[in-house]
Formats: structure tokens, sequence, C-alpha cells
């Protein structure tokens, strides 16, 4: 219900949360102003906390938590949908969209200007050599996701078998997509007798408040594939294949990466796989998720029009998705088949990430300089240096060895 420009708190899908109204005008700002600093991708969820729980006490500390363990559950880039999460809670369908856009916004921005200016300028020596350079560490940082995520997520044979097996048909070039899938199904049987323990929920949420807005974005989303399928099929296809990409970023932002390369590099011949790495490098200088990247692509396919159609495809099945999720947090959750096919689809992930490292390594020209900033920004990584240090540093390192 909205009431001189606030709306209330969805208190239904939460009983442990009190109904607030929160102005949308300020969810928005405070998430603008977060994601201008928002470098590091899921870190950024710490700091999402920090703002919706300890400083302005918007959600519960177990509220907060339910929705991020959600998010990890789910495709698509874990900080942008912990923010729509936290918009959802504080202000409804209206504040999930307020706090999503404005935390992406920064990002978008700086990823159109940073992409204009690389088509009238990657051909100058200097920046040849500074981009030599993030290839190299584009490798180290998609090498550290893979080690850091493969910790966390090998746990027995199971998962061993279902990571060595994406790895290997993705090396061969297989579609990661069909990976994704094949691992889902393997999983409901090879964790048919595993332990997978149930997270503790917040109890069964109605989801009528937001089921209209849902449709009202579908039917949006709907009319625009339609009218840009009579007027530009390029930018047609484009759309759909940013929206495919992101249903299948299982395990957060950086699963768009090698489903993106596949479909951008291989199979459509879009961007060779020189640009595309420049694209993933220049993501890595934004604040913001990964997935930008498809910013930088929709760029080069078809200018400004093209990024903005890219950007929106690739994040509307994420928001989308924590709207229509978050009223049945709970009955997922306790779904046992579902725990198994994610348990598969979470250690093909690992397989993802690695493969894309092997892929990468195998497309650029190496030399002594470029092995050593490839190494000095995975020991950098691995001592938890911020990434947005990592790239500035290794960048201009490069232009002076490369």
């Amino acid at each position: 219900m909205v009431q001189r420009g606030y709306i209330t708190t969805v208190d239904d899908l939460t009983s442990s949360e009190p109904a607030k109204q929160i102005p949308i005008t300020l969810l928005c700002r405070e998430f603008l102003r977060l994601g201008v600093t928002a470098f590091g991708g899921p870190a950024m969820v710490a700091y999402i906390r920090e703002l919706a729980v300890a400083k302005k006490r918007w959600l519960s500390d177990q509220s907060f938590e339910d929705g991020a363990a959600l998010c990890q559950s789910i495709p698509g880039a874990t900080a942008m949908q912990t923010a729509a999460y936290v918009g959802l809670r504080s202000g409804g369908p209206l504040g999930a969209l307020a706090t999503f856009a404005g935390f992406g916004l920064p990002a978008f921005g700086l990823m159109i200007v940073l992409s204009a200016a690389y088509q009238h300028s990657h051909d100058l020596r200097p920046v040849l050599a500074a981009f030599r350079g993030l290839h190299a560490i584009v490798i180290a940082i998609i090498a550290n996701a893979a080690l850091s995520f493969g910790r966390n997520t090998l746990k027995n044979w199971r998962d061993a078998v279902l990571t060595a097996g994406t790895v290997a048909f993705l090396v061969f070039h297989g579609s990661p997509i069909l990976a994704i899938v094949v691992s889902a199904v393997l999983g409901l049987l090879l964790y048919r007798n595993a332990d997978l323990p149930i997270n503790p929920g917040q109890g069964d949420a109605g989801g009528g408040r937001t089921l209209g807005f849902v449709m009202i974005l579908l039917l949006l989303l709907v009319a625009g594939l339609f009218v840009l399928f009579l007027l530009n099929r390029r930018l047609f296809d484009l759309a759909v294949l940013m929206l495919k990409v992101d249903l299948f970023a299982f395990g957060g932002g950086f699963a768009s990466v090698p489903l993106m390369l596949h479909e951008v590099v291989d199979a459509r011949h879009w961007l060779d796989s020189k640009t595309f790495m420049d694209g993933i490098a220049l993501g890595q200088v934004t604040p913001g998720p990964i997935v930008i990247t498809a910013t930088f692509v929709g760029y080069q396919i078809g200018g400004v029009l093209g990024a903005l159609i890219g950007t929106i495809a690739i994040f509307a099945p994420s928001f989308l998705m924590v709207l229509i999720t978050v009223p049945y947090l709970d009955r997922l959750r306790h779904s046992l088949l579902f725990r198994r096919a994610l348990r598969g689809v979470l250690a093909s992930f690992v397989g993802l990430l690695a493969a894309v490292a092997i892929n990468f390594g195998t497309a650029i020209s190496w030399s002594i300089p470029a092995a050593l900033i490839t190494a000095a920004a995975f020991i950098a990584l691995r001592f938890k240096i911020d990434i947005i240090w990592v790239v500035l540093f290794g960048a201009a390192i490069s232009v002076f060895v490369m």
C-alpha cells in the first residue's frame, strides 16, 4: 500500500519482521551510494548487511541471513539479488526495484563510458600493453575464484566427479548450459544417500503481494522482446542470449563468464576471445558484479542501446527470481530434490570456473612478464588484497613491462 511516497513493508513475507514504511527514495539513495564502491562482487554482501541490519535496522540478522542464503542458491549475481531482497523486505516490490537498480546503476554508467573509450583507444600501444597484463590478471582472478569456491563446495567424491567431468567436457568446447543441466540431473542420483542438512527457515510466506508486480514486469519483458524481434533481430538475439545466461548462472555472477564466453565467442562469433577478455577486465575496474560484462558486449554489438538491452536482459531473471522465490523460501529449502539438484549444479560451477581459466590461459600469448603478473595477482588475491588494487596496479605495471 502506497501512502505519501511511502510503501508498506511486505510484512506477510515473514512473521519475524515488523511492518515498516521505508521511503522508496531513501532505499534507492542508500544503495546508489553503496553501489559506487561495490567492488568485490559477492564480498559486497557483508557491506549490504552492515547497511540493512547494523546501521539502518531495516531487517533482523536472521532475516538477512535467510535471504543471503537464498540468493546464493538461485541463479544470478548474489550481491545484486541480496540488494533486491533487502528492498523487498523493507519496501515491498517497488523497494526491491529501487535497491536493485540503485545498486547496479553506478557500474552500468561507468561501463558505458569505458566501453566507448575502448572502441577509440584500444589500438594504442600503452593501452594494448595494459590489456595484455589485464588478460593475465583475469586468469588469476578466475583461478582464485575456482579455488575459493572449490574449497567451500567440494566435500566428497561425488562433488569431485561432477567437477572433473565438467572440466573435461568444457575444455573440449561442450555447452556450459548442457553441463549445468546434466549436473543437476546427476545430482538427483548421486546425492540420494548424501547428508544434505536443511538450514533453519523462517516459515512459509505468501506471495500474493508481489504476484501482480511480477506479472507486470513479465508482460513488459515479453512486449520488449516482441518489439525487438520485429525491429532488430540482432538485438533480439542479444536479449535472449543474456536472459538465458542469467537463468543458468548458478553460483553467483562468476558463473555467467563461461556461459557468456561460449555463446558470444564460440557459438555466435560476435566477439573474439581477446575482446571478450578485455570486457571482463573492464568489468573488474568497475563496481558491481562481473556480469556487467554484458554491458560491454551489448555496446560492442549495438552501441548504447545494445548496452542497455544487454544489461536489462542479464539482470531481469535474477530480479524476478528473488521476487518469486522469497515468499516460498522455507518450502524451497525443505525440498530434498531441490537440494540434490542444487548440490550437483554447485559442483559443476567449480568445473565451469576451472575450465574458463584453462581456456583463457590457452588463448593468450605467454611471456615471462605475463606469467609473473599472473602469479603475483593470484598470490595477492589469496592474501585478500582488494581486487580493484590488484587490477589497477597490474594494469599500470603492464604498461612498462608487457
